[in-house]
């Protein structure tokens, strides 16, 4: 699990960024980033905002452990929301670039009943993850079956990113 401190500091280095630089463009002292980045102190929640706008992320993404997306889970029929009440998410991160596509899943739907093609997920600006292709109707039957959270988690040794997950 990645401490707040840990997801600071990936942050700032994914765009080129020093801690000085960091400190300057949120208002404090380059001692205050690095006591955030060594989880020796937190941002007060004003400056987590900023620093949330800053990296292009939510503020649940920025505080919340990686578990916050639940893992993939199958629930009863009982207990199952109806397809137009779900959404497929997609988030790529890659090389300081953070992508986050937000599709209906009866859209999804609609367009592979056409035959209409879905975009390739990748990530074509980091050279760790490169044209990875998700079967969008295996997603579909699984999301069919009551499946729902995090479907697909990729990760590349240079830290680049996608998920893809159901809500």
């Amino acid at each position: 699990m990645k401490t707040l401190g840990k997801k600071i500091s990936d942050y700032r280095k994914a765009r080129g960024m020093t801690q000085e630089e960091l400190a300057d463009k949120t208002g404090v002292s380059s001692q205050a980033v690095s006591k955030w980045e060594n989880d020796l102190s937190i941002p007060d929640l004003p400056v987590l905002m900023e620093l949330a706008d800053l990296f292009g992320v939510t503020l649940d993404q920025l505080v919340r452990s990686e578990d916050a997306v639940p893992a993939a889970q199958m629930l009863p029929e009982s207990q199952r929301k109806p397809l137009e009440q779900l959404v497929l998410r997609v988030v790529v991160n890659s090389g300081g670039d953070h992508i986050k596509v937000n599709v209906p899943i009866m859209l999804v739907k609609v367009c592979l009943e056409m035959g209409v093609g879905l975009p390739e997920v990748n990530s074509h600006w980091g050279q760790g993850i490169k044209n990875v292709e998700i079967d969008w109707a295996q997603v579909l039957a699984l999301v069919d079956r009551g499946v729902i959270g995090k479907l697909v988690e990729i990760q590349s040794d240079d830290g680049d990113v996608i998920e893809v997950y159901v809500e």
